[in-house]
């Protein structure tokens, strides 16, 4: 379909789109452990012929704590899988069966002393995130790769180095690794306080993006079809976000905080809720979903029952694991634990060839569970016609008191906002050119992605004109600025008092040992004075840093909000964006 410009206005703020329109376009029924059976942990699993008991194929019980959603799989030196977790007082530890004789030490990885099979790895920070899996592609071991509130953490864990060690000023709460789009190497994608960050093994940052809010979970899935991964953002203000490298293709809106998401097959993809909803997309398009009273801990997908389609597996906060039909949503199977699931993850942990699904829980306990093993055109189209698909477009999204027929162009078109009372205005000339008048930028962006949506439409350049939102933006790049020389001040101040009472303790020393009370007790009184002089100053300096960090949050949003089109113009907004932002050159931003 080739159309005419579209032009889109805004009244009281200005908003315009130029853009030519180019195409609309058999089950194990035995527990082992060491050669050992039992028949503990038995599990329900429902095939076509009826409900199977079945039992785990091994269990291990593990000393250590494991944080809810920090759970991975990896094989660091290229054959053994190992079971990594994060636990508590910023430690992760690596369970390695196959090396129980080999004795690991260095700097951060420490063998635990009561358990040959497990090392501890110190962060010394509490861990926000972690992920296993191969960073390096001349390498065929895994990496390891650890998050918290500060700083990010590549680790080879075999030869007991760090790859890389970054610190990150938006945090780190959920990390994804793998090859997104065209970059040519795996990446160890991060999201934080509204932005995306993606480093390579040796630490370049080689992608970054903006999104709506505080970032709570990712995952690297086919969305589109085309044989390359998107990265799939969920965030805080209930939005999944689909990524086509830096690029916005998608946008679905839940009900609560996405807190995780996973790649099932194609461009299926679950998803999990803060409120205990658990579904699967495909696409945009919404399959199922559940919601429960207990929280979904973690979710992973899985082909259970060996019918070569992957089963949702989710963990919950009650200790119960259920496997549901990616179709309908249909139990298939369950389990339960003595306390809540803390990751779902595979990997074939015996090393018999075989992939097993791992269930872990908080307190520690590790089951694995092996499969069942079942055999098994457009054309060109003129101005009424355009209009009509306007009016189209006006039917299916807005509401209406009939449906609107258009004889003839001009015609427009005004909307009441029953939130807020603003209004909406939308009218279309002879020419093709539509004009949108409102004051709500987040409106205007949702409009042209749902029009482009609609039309099909790749590439939409826009000028935008927010006088009152961009003047707002004005003062609060300009608080960043002042904030900046703030902090670099006080750190000057800082390292002047810091010198200054080395002097101050020399001499009371001094005094001291020459026993001249008199000044020792001076010179003690004035390093109280200057120590509580210090404490003001460090908590002036952390409530600038809070102040920087809400303002930079409030840039990053625009910059989001801004980078709402299509195509290459969206991306060309977000890298400008980010290239004055690195250099702080705020009138450009």
């Amino acid at each position: 379909l080739s159309l005419p410009p579209i032009k889109c206005q805004e009244a009281c703020s200005n908003l315009a789109l130029r853009s030519l329109l180019h195409s609309l376009n058999e089950p194990s029924c035995n527990f082992i452990d060491n050669g050992q059976s039992d028949n503990r942990g038995v599990a329900g699993f429902y095939s076509g012929e009826g409900f199977i008991m079945l039992v785990p194929i091994f269990t291990l019980k593990l000393n250590h704590k494991i944080n809810p959603r920090m759970v991975a799989v990896g094989k660091y030196d290229g054959v053994h899988p190992c079971l990594t977790a994060a636990t508590q007082a910023g430690k992760v530890f690596i369970h390695n069966p196959h090396a129980r004789n080999q004795r690991l030490s260095s700097n951060r990885l420490v063998q635990s002393a009561h358990e040959t099979d497990i090392s501890l790895l110190n962060i010394n920070q509490s861990v926000s995130c972690l992920a296993a899996g191969l960073l390096d592609p001349h390498q065929s071991c895994d990496s390891l790769i650890v998050g918290t509130q500060t700083n990010l953490l590549a680790y080879d864990v075999h030869n007991n180095s760090d790859l890389f060690y970054k610190e990150i000023a938006d945090g780190a709460n959920a990390v994804v690794l793998g090859s997104l789009g065209d970059v040519s190497c795996p990446l160890a994608i991060i999201g934080g306080n509204c932005a995306l960050q993606g480093f390579d093994c040796r630490g370049n940052d080689l992608f970054w993006t903006v999104t709506g809010d505080n970032v709570r979970s990712l995952a690297l899935c086919d969305f589109d079809g085309d044989g390359k991964k998107e990265l799939l953002v969920g965030s805080e203000d209930f939005d999944i976000r689909v990524f086509k490298e830096d690029e916005l293709v998608a946008e679905m809106t839940e009900t609560e905080t996405i807190t995780a998401m996973c790649p099932m097959y194609s461009s299926r993809f679950g998803y999990a809720l803060s409120n205990g909803t658990v579904g699967v997309y495909d696409r945009m398009s919404r399959y199922w979903r559940i919601k429960s009273k207990n929280l979904a801990m973690s979710i992973h997908a899985f082909d259970l029952n060996s019918d070569g389609v992957c089963e949702l597996i989710t963990g919950w906060s009650n200790g119960k694991v259920d496997a549901r039909s990616d179709r309908t949503g249909e139990v298939i199977f369950k389990d339960n634990f003595s306390s809540s699931i803390a990751g779902v993850v595979e990997g074939d942990y015996r090393m018999d060839g075989k992939t097993q699904l791992i269930c872990c829980s908080t307190d520690g306990e590790v089951r694995g569970y092996l499969p069942s093993s079942q055999e098994t055109a457009g054309s060109l189209m003129d101005t009424s016609a355009e209009q009509e698909l306007i009016v189209l477009w006006l039917n299916q999204n807005f509401l209406l008191p009939e449906d609107t027929e258009v004889q003839s162009a001009p015609f427009q078109i005004c909307f009441t906002s029953l939130r807020d009372g603003g209004t909406l205005l939308i009218n279309m000339k002879p020419n093709g050119e539509i004009t949108l008048g409102t004051d709500d930028m987040d409106l205007a962006g949702d409009i042209i992605q749902s029009l482009a949506t609609f039309l099909a439409i790749e590439d939409l350049p826009v000028e935008a004109d927010f006088p009152k939102y961009f003047n707002q933006l004005r003062k609060v790049l300009v608080q960043v600025d002042e904030s900046h020389l703030v902090h670099q001040k006080l750190t000057a101040d800082m390292a002047d008092q810091s010198n200054l009472i080395r002097s101050m303790l020399v001499q009371a020393e001094d005094a001291r040992l020459m026993r001249d009370m008199k000044n020792m007790k001076n010179r003690y009184t004035e390093l109280y004075d200057l120590n509580r002089d210090i404490i003001n100053r460090y908590k002036i300096r952390c409530n600038n840093h809070t102040e920087l960090l809400n303002n930079l949050k409030c840039v990053n949003q625009a910059i989001q909000r801004a980078g709402r089109l299509r195509g290459k113009f969206g991306l060309v907004l977000i890298f400008s964006g980010r290239a004055s932002y690195d250099v702080l050159i705020f009138p450009a931003v």
